[in-house]
């Protein structure tokens, strides 16, 4: 009977023991579903900093501007030891009403700092700012007001410029083109600085100028770059996004059908070497690489350190190497071409040629020629 009862007690003894070690291991495990992406929310490496971004319609794997700065985020969690989806992330965006609700989305989950990638996120990114001034967010490609943001700008009439200069000297019919995403005062630097470029090598060169209307319109991309290359155009720069993919996709059709012909696309934002290969062949004359990568990583790495530059705006250029003009194709980017890039280049970043940043500095540029 003592056996019995001793055993009893030895019994009820245990089980108060695992109940409250259970009760005591559940203690941090009251977070909700899909709120553990932030400094609160679970293991970010050696650092309680967090990090997020929200796309534009493009979506991060445009092969462009978003991918471009999900890769600086990536590198950036890759150096500090965090995790994606919990010290990093991004949200895409599906249109621009998902802009907002991607926000308050990302705050909710307690991101130290925010990234909306693209300027279409300006009036997002300011609403969401003003309503939660502990958060530090930051814009990309866009002057937004609030002294929880950080704006980062990119001399992007300079590198377009160059690559007006490498177009103007690989075309054979004197003829090349330009397609834009969004008609706005963004791209029309792309669009200012390449015109420009190449009327400095080539005053009488014809340039065609056509906007899709869209960062995420790969179709018309494809339809207006048939429509130039029909025409006798050789050389398309394209400033669009996703758009872009089309241009790529309609110099490669022709490249496939006739391989003698020579059709050639710069690229934007990121070397879009690979988005040019077509067998052995690659219609990638070259692209304007703007960093928004580095830019990212910068801005992360001084919110980290508790040097977050909010209020403020910060332009990257030719001067900083966060714009360029990429050489991986270099059976096609010749010496001539090469040579002239580096003496333009020279003479931007000494002061010597102020590139046009607008239709109207262009008009004027072009006049003085």
């Amino acid at each position: 009977m003592k056996n019995r009862r001793f055993l009893l007690v030895f019994a009820l003894l245990l089980s108060l023991g695992l109940v409250l070690a259970a009760c005591g291991g559940s203690s941090n495990e009251t977070s909700s579903e899909g709120e553990s992406g932030g400094s609160e929310g679970g293991e970010s490496g050696s650092s309680d900093f967090s990090v997020a971004m929200v796309t534009d319609i493009g979506g991060v794997d445009d092969k462009s501007f978003n991918q471009s700065a999900w890769e600086g985020l990536q590198a950036f969690g890759e150096e500090h030891g965090l995790k994606e989806g919990e010290g990093f992330d991004y949200a895409q965006s599906e249109s621009d009403a998902d802009y907002t609700t991607n926000l308050n989305r990302l705050v909710r989950q307690k991101y130290d700092l925010i990234f909306g990638i693209g300027y279409l996120l300006q009036p997002a990114i300011e609403e969401v700012a003003g309503q939660y001034p502990e958060t530090n967010f930051a814009i990309v490609d866009a002057v937004a007001e609030g002294d929880n943001i950080a704006s980062i700008t990119f001399k992007e009439h300079q590198g377009s410029f160059l690559a007006g200069v490498a177009a103007a000297k690989k075309t054979e019919s004197d003829k090349i083109g330009f397609v834009g995403g969004v008609d706005g005062d963004l791209i029309n630097k792309f669009e200012a600085g390449y015109v420009a470029g190449a009327k400095a090598i080539n005053p009488d060169i014809e340039v065609d100028v056509q906007y899709a209307e869209s960062f995420a319109a790969a179709d018309k991309g494809k339809l207006i770059a048939a429509n130039m290359y029909s025409k006798g155009i050789d050389v398309i720069y394209h400033a669009s996004g996703a758009t872009g993919n089309g241009v790529f996709a309609q110099a490669k059709d022709i490249k496939k059908n006739n391989p003698e012909k020579d059709v050639w696309v710069i690229g934007v934002d990121r070397d879009q070497y690979e988005e040019g290969q077509i067998g052995e062949n690659n219609v990638t004359l070259t692209s304007m690489v703007k960093r928004v990568d580095i830019a990212v990583q910068d801005v992360a790495t001084q919110a980290m350190n508790g040097e977050f530059p909010g209020g403020e705006v910060i332009e990257y250029g030719l001067k900083d190497d966060a714009i360029s003009i990429a050489r991986t194709n270099e059976e096609a980017l010749t010496e001539e071409i090469i040579t002239a890039i580096e003496e333009w280049k020279g003479k931007i970043v000494n002061g010597e040629v102020e590139v046009p940043s607008t239709r109207d500095e262009l008009k004027t540029y072009v006049e003085g020629l």
